[in-house]
């Protein structure tokens, strides 16, 4: 869920069982790949969930 967004960048919520996750995403063409592994982590994404939601 997207709660707000401001400039370059969009605030984003997760909602699951365990809890509620939130995380900052920059809207930049690349993302570099310690920002997109930071990203995943606050996620509590895996790089094969990412894999299989694109």
């Amino acid at each position: 869920m997207v709660l707000r967004q401001r400039s370059s960048h969009v605030s984003l919520e997760k909602h699951t069982n365990e809890g509620r996750w939130r995380t900052v995403v920059p809207l930049h063409r690349e993302i570099r790949p310690g920002t997109l592994s930071d990203i995943l982590r606050q996620s509590r994404l895996t790089k094969e969930d990412l894999r299989r939601l694109l």
